[in-house]
């Protein structure tokens, strides 16, 4: 006769085993429609490039790779750095970085606005950040184009008052780009940041105060610690779209100054270089992950030390 250990493992196995198949349809549909296309991009990254796009199927080169960060001289064949590729990369991460603290800054006092209010006048104030999200993107980012052209709102408000004689160009660089981005994903930054604002107790800042402490130091030893968690994760859900963004750049830059979601797209359509596009899309994802891996261990790290 079984013993009771023996039964219970029987029971937990039929549970497992009842769980995976509950769960095996799901898991059936991430597989085909999300790791299915990137194995095939991954597939095409190694492969040789068609004469007139598409690739050589079965004909496996490493060359795609090759040409992200490098290239050779069409004269003499020398090696060297692909200066134009690691440029767009460093114009990516450094718009992307840069986007992601513009919207820190400005998102910061505006969540904490907002969690300081009555209840009623919060979900009022909630309301108007999430407008943009019922607008589509592309007429999001012309609205703005409207807000930074030579004859737009923003010059002709400086002319106006006579700060400046003649319009600044914004747009077709990277201040456009800039104004477009960090525009775009504001209410990303402010939403998580509001959700970790909400839940801070202030009476610990009524605490700090009653020890005489100063604004900015019971803002930097108080507020900033508790609502760590809100500040990760809004960067990271501005980092990670503002690093591929496409539309943006390709409306505000002009196409001039391109991003890697641009130079993919470049690839895969007049370039016809499917395989380098597909190295520089895993390329990309590679970076995604690294910061997903940096925002969980800081997730981790910070629930250890809260929990």
């Amino acid at each position: 006769m079984a013993s009771a250990a023996e039964i219970a493992a029987a029971a937990a196995r039929r549970d497992i085993r009842g769980r995976w198949l509950l769960s095996a349809p799901a898991l059936l549909i991430i597989f085909f429609a999300a790791v299915g296309p990137l194995f095939v991009v991954l597939l095409y990254s190694f492969m040789v490039k068609g004469d007139y796009g598409d690739v050589k199927y079965w004909q496996f080169s490493a060359e795609g790779w090759f040409n992200v960060f490098f290239s050779r001289d069409m004269f003499d064949d020398t090696l060297g750095f692909n200066d134009a590729h690691l440029a767009i990369f460093w114009r990516s991460l450094k718009l992307s970085l840069i986007t992601t603290l513009i919207t820190l800054c400005l998102g910061f006092p505006t969540a904490y606005f907002i969690a300081t209010r009555s209840e009623r006048s919060r979900d009022v104030w909630l309301f108007l950040i999430t407008i943009p999200f019922w607008t589509n993107l592309l007429i999001r980012t012309f609205a703005m184009q409207e807000v930074i052209r030579n004859e737009g709102v923003i010059n002709t408000a400086l002319m106006w008052v006579g700060v400046i004689s003649q319009p600044i160009q914004m747009m077709y660089t990277d201040m456009g780009i800039l104004f477009g981005m960090a525009y775009v994903y504001f209410p990303l930054m402010v939403l998580p940041l509001y959700a970790s604002m909400e839940r801070l107790d202030f009476r610990l800042v009524e605490a700090g105060y009653d020890l005489y402490a100063t604004r900015a130091r019971v803002l930097w030893r108080i507020i900033i610690p508790l609502v760590k968690p809100g500040i990760v994760a809004g960067s990271i859900l501005v980092f990670i779209p503002s690093l591929g963004a496409y539309v943006t750049p390709r409306v505000l830059g002009g196409g001039k100054n391109m991003m890697l979601g641009n130079l993919i797209e470049l690839q895969f359509g007049q370039g016809r270089n499917w395989p380098l596009g597909s190295a520089i899309s895993i390329t990309l994802m590679a970076i995604v992950m690294l910061a997903l891996l940096v925002y969980v261990r800081n997730a981790s790290k910070s629930g250890v030390r809260h929990g």
